[in-house]
């Protein structure tokens, strides 16, 4: 319990109970139709502009942007949120992406899927380390903000409402698989839009831009600093590791293969531009602090302490709405796409190639709740900060992007040295993460990479037949 909390704890159940029962009700009704693997896996691979584009928003706008944006901004000032909305750019360069992926992988499940074709099965257990760190990593960074979102706002206990979240997520997931995760990120969607419209008219009207810059200049003058070289280092670094986060997820790739064809291209593009502004708008409200004087015992928690301090139990329900549902949008996403690669590169591919379409679909749900118990288990003590757990996938993640991009477009990239891209990039990128910095870590896990990626087709060019791929 904090003593800083808006809400009662009865007014904090009872929001919690009113999501539990509309998301899992919800997840049973779009799941009950499923027939096949298709289906709860890929949503039938036809899935509309609408869907798509409020699928993939809403997936990106995380419990990370909503509560990292403000620490970051409570942190580095300017560049923490703006370095922050950068992350759109990786949305919008995966949907070239996406058209290409639809195209020569047509009837794909995974992300490891194009890795195993295109670079053979060193580089592509590689990468799949590389991502199941990952996923656990977010998994466990998002359970973490839902824990923080009731200890900020209620007095329910931190291991209390990430238990609570992280049990609902996994419930309608596991009733409605991937149908389910893109048809309620469609009306999480329309939540986070309103509740940050809401919230931004209201901290505008409560406080003048004169009186927030003059108390930030008296107090914290580095936060309006445009050349703090931290933060300048954060803002490449951000983009670099939010297009690394896009590119190797299955996640961002099982959208590729569930989306219509002809839908992926506009679906990124749009979603891309109409992120830009989210972590803007929820990192402003941190540079309140400072003007009130509240005190922030954890920079994590900056965002909802805020809100509900100065906008009173209004503001604190509005933070609870935005950042359950941007929460809600991405574990769901997260919980799904992690299955996958599980049920179709870990288990059909090592353990059981004849499994049939059944057994398939069983293997998904167990995996769906294994990784929600793993998440609940690493997230019980809290290890750290959000940014923290996050940015520390930042090298792995950054040293797949070349690989990926060389991948699907040049056909010389050899695969042995594209192993070693990845191998040696993550870490380099860790020993940056460690030694220098978090903000160093995608700069260095990617630059690494791209020197072996592209040596690999100028020293050993290796040709590849595009024809395989399509197999």
């Amino acid at each position: 319990m904090i003593e800083s909390s808006i809400l009662s704890w009865q007014s904090g159940m009872l929001l919690i109970a009113g999501f539990s029962v509309t998301w899992i009700a919800l997840g049973w009704y779009w799941g009950r139709n499923n027939k096949s693997s298709d289906d709860f896996q890929l949503a039938g691979r036809n899935v509309g502009f609408a869907l798509a584009t409020a699928t993939s928003m809403a997936t990106w706008v995380t419990t990370n942007t909503t509560l990292v944006a403000p620490e970051l901004t409570y942190e580095m000032g300017i560049w923490g949120m703006v370095g922050y909305s950068m992350g759109a750019v990786g949305l919008i360069l995966f949907a070239p992406l996406a058209r290409k992926i639809k195209k020569i992988l047509p009837n794909a499940y995974t992300s490891g899927d194009f890795f195993r074709i295109r670079y053979g099965n060193a580089s592509w257990r590689l990468f799949l380390v590389i991502s199941l760190i990952y996923s656990i990593g977010w998994l466990v960074s998002l359970g973490m903000a839902g824990g923080i979102l009731l200890q900020s706002l209620t007095s329910i206990p931190y291991e209390i409402g990430l238990t609570v979240i992280l049990f609902v997520c996994v419930s309608y997931t596991l009733l409605g698989g991937l149908k389910a995760v893109i048809g309620t990120d469609f009306l999480q969607t329309v939540l986070i839009l309103i509740g940050l419209v809401i919230m931004g008219t209201l901290a505008w009207q409560k406080v003048g831009t004169m009186e927030i810059r003059e108390t930030i200049i008296a107090e914290r003058p580095e936060l309006l600093n445009i050349l703090f070289p931290a933060a300048l280092i954060f803002l490449f670094n951000n983009i670099l590791f939010g297009i690394g986060e896009i590119f190797h997820s299955n996640v961002w790739w099982t959208r590729a293969f569930a989306f219509r064809d002809g839908i992926g291209f506009r679906a990124f593009l749009w979603s891309g531009i109409l992120w830009i502004p989210v972590p803007i708008t929820a990192g402003f409200i941190a540079f309140l602090a400072p003007v009130y004087n509240i005190n922030v015992p954890y920079p994590d928690m900056v965002g909802p302490l805020v809100a509900g301090q100065i906008l009173g139990k209004t503001g604190a329900i509005i933070v609870f709405v935005l950042v359950f549902s941007a929460l809600a949008s991405s574990l769901d996403s997260l919980l799904a796409a992690t299955s996958d690669l599980i049920s179709e590169d870990i288990y059909k591919r090592h353990i059981n190639p004849q499994a049939l379409d059944a057994q398939m679909q069983n293997v998904s749900k167990i995996s769906i709740l294994l990784l929600g118990f793993i998440a609940w288990i690493i997230c019980l003590p809290r290890i750290s900060n959000l940014a923290a757990v996050l940015h520390f996938s930042g090298a792995l993640v950054a040293s797949t992007i070349w690989p990926v991009l060389l991948g699907l477009y040049w056909d010389r990239a050899n695969r042995n040295f594209i192993f070693f891209a990845m191998l040696v990039g993550s870490i380099s990128g860790l020993t940056a993460y460690f030694y220098i910095g978090f903000y160093t870590a995608a700069l260095v896990g990617t630059a690494v990479s791209m020197v072996i990626s592209i040596s690999s087709g100028i020293i050993k060019p290796e040709k590849f037949n595009w024809d395989k791929i399509k197999g």
